[in-house]
């Protein structure tokens, strides 16, 4: 596949309009939003660094890359998506992954391949991003840039409708993070190393299922 060809797919199946639901969510911001904890931009970037660096970002890269390796071993892909299951402290979250990630395989199958047939029942997003761009020549480090870029663009667009965050401080939270995504995508860490310490992330996606008044599903 060209560069081009590549870098078209990437785009259109990590593009808020690819119809996978995933603005529906915000992975806990609300309620930290809701509690005060973000307030102001420096808040917010301090909140999705930390997701980043030892939350459900990283562990999200982490699960997609192995994905994207084992594209061709639907063993290993079941044993991925048990894994990715696992790891989602909060209900919510495990619905939300599990409903992108099928969302995703659906839309994407406009693209044929024979990764479907390998793909898990149900699929985390993560999965199904990381083995679906492997079957098309898609490259692994342009993968996870790609997901991780889109995920946090997606928080950004909830603080900016929640806190609410001006336009032009939600761009300076995604500029002032991008050395830290990229380092991210350039990571190759193992399983092993998957180890979160979002405690604060994991707490507030669990009390999003008791809130009252609210705009997203997590």
């Amino acid at each position: 596949m060209t560069e081009t060809a590549a870098l078209q797919k990437l785009l259109t199946w990590l593009s808020p309009a690819f119809p996978v639901g995933a603005f529906a969510w915000s992975q806990g911001l609300e309620t930290a939003i809701a509690d005060g904890r973000v307030k102001v931009a420096a808040d917010l970037r301090d909140w999705i660094g930390g997701s980043l660096a030892h939350g459900g970002l990283r562990t999200d890269a982490i699960i997609l890359a192995h994905a994207h390796r084992g594209a061709n071993d639907s063993a290993q892909l079941q044993d991925l998506a048990d894994l990715a299951f696992a790891l989602t402290a909060a209900a919510e979250r495990h619905m939300e992954t599990a409903l992108t990630g099928e969302a995703f395989a659906i839309a994407a199958r406009a693209w044929p391949s024979d990764v479907f047939a390998r793909l898990p029942q149900p699929c985390p997003y993560p999965v199904a991003v990381g083995a679906v761009a492997a079957a098309h020549g898609i490259g692994l480090h342009d993968t996870v840039l790609g997901y991780v870029t889109a995920a946090v663009h997606g928080q950004v667009s909830v603080a900016v409708r929640l806190v609410p965050l001006g336009q032009t401080a939600g761009l300076q939270v995604m500029a002032g993070l991008e050395p830290a995504i990229a380092g991210l995508a350039a990571a190759t860490a193992s399983l092993d190393a998957i180890g979160g310490i979002a405690y604060a992330a994991d707490i507030a996606q669990m009390r999003h299922e008791t809130i009252g008044t609210r705009v997203f599903r997590s």
